[in-house]
């Protein structure tokens, strides 16, 4: 009675397992490890664009996931009664120097056609933005109205609900059934690398912190190439290291420490807060830098989802919803760019 199944409980396959259950699919998740037990089940959840310039198959992807975004989550909410976290807060960046005010100004322009009107980019004071203000050496800072968060473990446990509410399966072991999906994070990348005999991807270990410090509704900061964001449960996530060699996948170290301290400089609002959680995770990236999204190249007739990396949830829902088109229609709408043959 399985329509759909999916290998792997992380952003990608349950928003792909999503996707083809809210079309009437009957769906079965298997991941023995449970709902986002890897790099899904994180603490920061920073779901911004990429810069408006240089524009790209994967920067309009991304661009089309997040302002569907909105919608998809509360869609998400709605079906399962569990709220993913989700809020479109914009975000605010220091300007370091007069290159830096000149470049954003450029940006400013270019983000006038490219993100189509539905959302800004701009330069402002710092003054404007209160006490919640990264240190500007300029003393300008670029906004934008186009970033979102949400919590990671809180998305994965929506998804997982709606997914549920729909009739839908998750467990830790099962059969496959009907069409098959892997959506099996870096291990998956790396599997996928062994079968083809070079470097497909691999896994990047990340390190981040949780504080206490209520500021729900304040936009996201990205400041000393750290993402601070503030979540609606009370709580601020910063994040995140990127170690492509490790020695242990969960650990957390000096370097966290060191990524604390450089918020805490960048934004003095956090002097004083309260670290509550120390988390590390790998999350898979493709040697590509895009995802790998498409018929598998070495399961006939199967699919993947894999590589999402530190955009995984941006890129959610718009994947959620191509993989749901090829898989249960057989109506390709990905890039070819993300296409696995591409990686190969």
């Amino acid at each position: 009675m399985v329509d759909v199944t999916v290998f792997g409980a992380g952003a990608f396959g349950l928003s792909v397992a999503w996707a083809c259950a809210r079309r009437g699919a009957k769906v079965r998740v298997i991941d023995p490890y449970g709902v986002g037990a890897g790099a899904s089940g994180g603490l920061v959840g920073a779901l911004a664009p990429h810069t408006p310039e240089n524009w790209n198959d994967k920067k309009q992807f991304q661009f089309e996931s997040l302002i569907m975004a909105e919608d998809w989550w509360a869609d998400v909410a709605a079906s399962g009664g569990v709220s993913p976290g989700y809020g479109r807060t914009g975000r605010l960046q220091p300007i370091a120097d007069q290159r830096a005010l000149d470049l954003a100004r450029k940006r400013e322009v270019s983000s006038r056609e490219l993100w189509q009107g539905k959302a800004k980019w701009q330069v402002i004071e710092a003054a404007v933005a209160g006490g919640w203000a990264p240190v500007s050496a300029t003393g300008y800072l670029i906004h934008d109205t186009l970033s979102a968060r949400m919590f990671p473990r809180s998305a994965a446990a929506a998804l997982a609900a709606a997914i549920v509410a729909s009739g839908g399966e998750i467990t830790t072991e099962g059969p496959e059934a009907g069409k098959v999906v892997w959506a099996t994070g870096w291990q998956g990348l790396v599997e996928l690398s062994t079968q083809a005999g070079r470097m497909v991807g691999n896994g990047v270990k990340g390190q981040a912190a949780l504080l206490t410090l209520a500021r729900p509704v304040a936009p996201q900061l990205y400041a000393d190439a750290l993402h601070i964001i503030p979540h609606e449960n009370g709580t601020v996530a910063i994040g995140s290291t990127s170690e492509r060699e490790f020695d242990d996948l969960a650990t957390t170290d000096a370097q966290l420490d060191d990524v604390i301290a450089r918020a805490r400089r960048a934004v003095p609002a956090l002097e004083g807060a309260e670290v509550i959680e120390r988390w590390a995770g790998v999350r898979p990236r493709a040697k590509s830098r895009a995802p790998v999204l498409g018929p598998h190249p070495f399961r006939e007739g199967q699919f993947i989802a894999n590589g999402g990396f530190k955009i995984g949830f941006g890129m959610a829902p718009k994947t959620g919803e191509v993989m749901a088109d090829l898989i249960l229609e057989g109506c390709d709408r990905i890039p070819e760019g993300f296409k696995p043959d591409a990686s190969l």
